[in-house]
């Protein structure tokens, strides 16, 4: 199994030249039904929304894609990756799809990288859904500050050693477990040179700072907002999920038992569900 192929099917056929590099994306649903863009968080790809990306399909048009560096999207030297880069990006995307007003689901990251492209680039969302977000200060697993603190110590590690870290690090997200094959799926792209590379970068180059500058802002989140956050999570605990319903007026408040940060692979069923109702509940 490659970083790009699974026995389950999830490949990301088409390609976009963005800001910080090629983009690896992908559309499920029919044509004319309401847009839905799905975005990622970190150490993960667009692979951690294959099931909710299916089961929401039948009702909208679903957008998926890897950010610029993680899963199947260009890696290099040199590359920004930084959460601003990525809201670029995103921003880049919503206009070369030629889509109004999408709803967006976002995780981890993606979470930040969704609120910085609506309040700093001015894109335009029906309905946004934040799962487990990197949004409120402070944040960052003590692992997460070593590992920024000391990039180049890590990266000079043995392959075995980076492989195990993460193999460990993605682990952790779960409260429940991750099958073998998801676990596979979502380390392998950082096994590579250029993967081990990127694995260090993506760290190295992103902090507070990128939350700190829009925090106070959320006020001025416009569309509706549903707040998921899985009870168990222990990179990102579940009292932020109070904290951020409570900065965004009116935002719903979903938390999920049983689930960590990884959400979608804890409570599946659970997180569909509430996205499903959400995307289709009129306001």
């Amino acid at each position: 199994m490659t970083a790009a192929e699974g026995n389950d099917g999830w490949t990301l056929d088409r390609a976009f030249p963005g800001p910080s590099g090629e983009i690896r994306w992908d559309v499920l649903g029919p044509e004319g039904a309401p847009p839905v863009v799905l975005v990622h968080g970190t150490p993960f790809s667009s692979y951690v929304w294959r099931g909710p990306a299916r089961a929401l399909a039948a009702e909208h048009r679903v957008y998926v894609w890897d950010l610029a560096g993680y899963g199947t999207s260009e890696m290099r030297d040199g590359q920004d990756v930084t959460l601003e880069a990525q809201a670029r990006t995103l921003a880049a995307l919503v206009g070369h799809w030629g889509l109004d007003r999408p709803a967006v689901v976002a995780h981890d990251f993606g979470g930040c990288v969704a609120l910085r492209a609506h309040l700093l680039h001015g894109v335009a969302y029906s309905r946004l859904a934040l799962v487990d977000p990197v949004a409120l200060a402070p944040w960052g697993t003590d692992t997460y500050r070593l590992i920024a603190e000391h990039a180049d110590v890590f990266r000079r590690l043995p392959d075995e050693l980076h492989e195990a870290l993460v193999h460990r690090y993605v682990s952790s997200a779960s409260h429940r477990g991750l099958h073998p094959d998801t676990h596979a799926r979502l380390v392998v792209p950082w096994l590579t040179k250029a993967g081990k590379d990127a694995f260090y970068r993506q760290i190295e180059q992103n902090d507070q700072r990128f939350t700190d500058d829009i925090q106070g802002r959320y006020g001025e989140v416009e569309p509706p907002v549903l707040v998921c956050w899985g009870a168990e999570d222990t990179w990102v605990p579940a009292a932020r999920g109070h904290e951020l319903a409570e900065a965004i007026p009116g935002a719903e408040l979903r938390i999920v038992e049983g689930a960590g940060h990884l959400v979608q692979e804890d409570a599946p069923a659970e997180l569909t569900a509430a996205l499903a109702r959400f995307l289709r509940t009129e306001r």
